[in-house]
């Protein structure tokens, strides 16, 4: 980490705080998910109710983003960001203490879901209120390492935990983690929402129509959305291949095929950290074209690599291009949009990257059963190359 983002946080009291709430926040999610699906093994026995599990937490905060979204600007960003993780705890300490069948848990599950992407948005949107323009780029790294450096470290805290604590015990630790992130951000300064004209009726419906507008309504915004949605739809089957061309085509040992699935995660790491070292001077559209191409690319090589090392190399530098996005998609929609909207306008990107990821896995198993696994990696990196080259053409660039 570079010497401008050390001194970031070690001036920035509440950007601190939030990074705090962030990694402790996410690290809880990676826990308790490892804990929910041991359970839901042991007591239902089969993949699909996994599968269910998985969908839960990502199918109702897609479908329900709008309205989310407009709760994110609602209120003060840090009741908000507060109310939801004291939301999430309560939800994870009703499931850990009742341990319900699971058509209730699916449900516990997705309400919790629901009050983790209106954290995620208002954090998202809160961060422009705590941070001057110019060193978006940089807390956007260091944002980005935390979460992404908690979410590796929570299946390994679970591993560690589960054989003295069980089921019941890991989940509680993980509700006291967000009790715990809630005190934290009550030191953040107020970050109110943007008042409305008086006498202007207000109605959540109604703004969460303005929210869905917003995305749509300004072309650059819009042009971002489009080229993200496109190329996670394009590329998220890549895990599932992933296994697949291990065992199936390498045909390496399973310890080879848990370091390949590692890989991305150690790029994706090392890129936050060269960007918290480099952002801060580069234009954010370039560094997301260029992390539209890396990540596409480095699918698509991965589908005609020979050799378990050689693959390794190329999913790690696909996660430089998806920390590359992730960086200068957040920065570049934080200026782009108004304060009062930014909460809608995040909700509405991510349920709909959401939903992109999900077409991805549906379609993409369905190539992946027709063809093979390299094959269904040449034609994800060709599709998000080809996005790339839509969003390249069409967006403005910025010096």
């Amino acid at each position: 980490m570079s010497v401008g983002a050390v001194r970031l946080l070690r001036d920035n009291r509440a950007l601190r705080r939030l990074g705090t709430a962030r990694v402790i926040s996410f690290a809880g999610d990676t826990l308790s998910l490892v804990a929910l699906m041991l359970y839901v093994v042991d007591t239902a026995g089969k993949a699909i109710a996994v599968s269910a599990l998985l969908l839960a937490g990502e199918v109702v905060p897609a479908v329900a983003s709008p309205l989310l979204g407009a709760l994110a600007d609602r209120i003060d960003a840090r009741r908000v960001m507060i109310g939801c993780e004291l939301a999430q705890g309560a939800l994870l300490l009703v499931v850990a203490l009742t341990l319900p069948p699971l058509p209730v848990l699916l449900a516990l599950v997705a309400l919790r879901a629901a009050a983790g992407q209106v954290f995620g948005s208002a954090s998202r949107a809160a961060l422009p209120a705590l941070v001057a323009d110019d060193q978006l780029p940089t807390a956007n790294s260091v944002l980005g390492l935390g979460t992404n450096g908690a979410e590796a470290a929570g299946p390994v805290l679970a591993a560690a935990l589960l054989p003295f604590t069980g089921v019941v015990g890991v989940l509680l630790v993980d509700a006291a983690s967000f009790a715990v992130s809630a005190l934290l951000l009550r030191g953040l300064p107020p970050l109110p929402a943007v008042e409305h004209p008086a006498g202007e009726p207000r109605s959540l419906l109604r703004e969460a129509r303005a929210g869905v507008a917003s995305l749509w309504s300004v072309p650059a915004v819009r042009i971002i959305a489009l080229g993200f949605c496109a190329v996670v739809a394009c590329t998220a089957i890549d895990d599932v291949a992933l296994v697949v061309l291990a065992t199936d085509t390498l045909r390496v040992a399973d310890p080879v095929v848990a370091l390949l699935l590692a890989a991305v995660g150690v790029g994706l790491l090392v890129g936050y950290l060269l960007l918290a070292r480099v952002s801060a001077g580069l234009s954010m559209v370039w560094l997301m074209i260029v992390g539209f191409a890396v990540s596409s690319a480095g699918n698509l090589f991965t589908g005609v690599a020979g050799a378990a090392a050689v693959v390794f190399i190329l999913q790690a530098v696909r996660g430089l291009g998806i920390a590359a996005m992730d960086v200068a998609i957040n920065s570049e929609v934080q200026r782009l949009v108004p304060a009062g909207l930014r909460g809608r306008v995040f909700a509405n990107l991510y349920g709909a990257v959401g939903a992109a990821a999900a077409l991805s896995y549906v379609a993409g198993g369905l190539l992946l059963d027709a063809t093979s696994a390299p094959t269904t990696f040449v034609v994800a990196g060709a599709g998000g190359l080809v996005a790339t080259t839509l969003v390249a053409v069409t967006l403005p660039i910025k010096s």
